[in-house]
C-alpha cells in the first residue's frame, strides 16, 4: 500500500509526528502531500528554537495556531541584550543580522493567527513594547504570555496587557530588566486575577541613558594690559 492511499485524517495524523523539516520534505514529494503540508489542521503549535528558523518556509501561519514559541539559546542573546549605545561597532553589526526578525514575525502572526492562545518569548532581546502591544490587540484570546530575558520590554507590555488582554490569565516577564517594580503593581492593581510573574526583574539594572559628554568650561579671558 502507497502512502498517498492513506486517507487525510491517517496522512494528517501521520504528519502530526513529524518535526517542521521532515514535513517539508515529505511534501516535496507529491501534490497530494503538498495539500497535506498546507493543511491548517496540521499547525496548531509552533516551536522555533533559534531566530534562522523563522526565515524558513517550512511551516504554515493560519487561524488554526493556538500555540507559539520562540525560544532562542545562545551566546548572542548576550550580545542582544546589551544596552544599544554600549555597544561596540562589531556588537552592532551581528545584532543587524538579526534584529528584526522576531518583531518581522510576531507582525505577520498578528495578521494571519487571531486565534492564538499562548505565546512564549526566551531571548528575544530586540522584540518590542510596540510589537507586543500589537499582538494582544490582534490576538483577543491569547490566555498566557510569557516573556523571558527580553531587554526592551518595559512597563509599557504592562499597560498594554492591562488594556487590551483581556482574555489574558498569566504573564510572566522574568529577567526582563526594564520592568519595574511600579508597574508591575499597577498591573497586580488593575488585573487581581492575572497570574503574574517577573522573576529577577526587579533586582536587574535597568538600562540607563546615554551619558552625555560634559559641557566645555567657557574659556577664562585673559585681560591683556593695554
Amino acid at each position: 500500500m502507497h502512502i498517498t492511499q492513506l486517507n487525510r485524517e491517517c496522512l494528517l495524523h501521520l504528519f502530526s509526528f513529524l518535526d517542521k523539516d521532515s514535513r517539508k520534505n515529505l511534501a516535496r514529494t507529491c501534490s497530494q502531500l503538498q495539500d497535506v503540508f498546507e493543511d491548517p489542521a496540521l499547525w496548531p503549535l509552533l516551536h522555533f528554537r533559534s531566530l534562522t528558523e523563522l526565515k524558513k518556509d517550512n511551516f504554515l501561519l493560519s487561524p488554526a495556531l493556538r500555540s507559539l514559541s520562540i525560544c532562542w539559546h545562545s551566546s548572542r542573546v548576550q550580545v542582544c541584550s546589551i544596552e544599544d549605545w554600549l555597544k561596540s561597532a562589531f556588537q552592532r553589526s551581528i545584532c543587524s543580522r538579526h534584529e528584526s526578525l522576531v518583531s518581522d514575525f510576531l507582525i505577520q502572526v498578528c495578521d494571519r493567527c487571531p486565534n492564538l492562545e499562548s505565546v512564549t518569548l526566551s531571548g528575544c532581546g530586540h522584540v518590542t513594547d510596540a510589537c507586543l502591544g500589537r499582538l494582544l490587540r490582534c490576538c483577543p484570546r491569547l490566555r498566557s504570555l510569557r516573556l523571558e530575558n527580553c531587554a526592551r520590554v518595559t512597563n509599557r507590555t504592562l499597560v498594554a496587557a492591562a488594556a487590551h488582554g483581556r482574555a489574558l490569565q498569566t504573564l510572566h516577564v522574568d529577567f526582563c530588566r526594564n520592568v519595574s517594580a511600579v508597574g508591575l503593581h499597577r498591573l497586580r492593581a488593575a488585573c487581581p486575577r492575572l497570574e503574574l510573574r517577573a522573576e529577577h526583574s526587579v533586582t536587574m539594572i535597568p538600562d540607563q541613558p546615554p551619558r552625555s559628554p560634559p559641557a566645555p568650561r567657557p574659556a577664562l579671558r585673559k585681560l591683556l594690559p593695554r
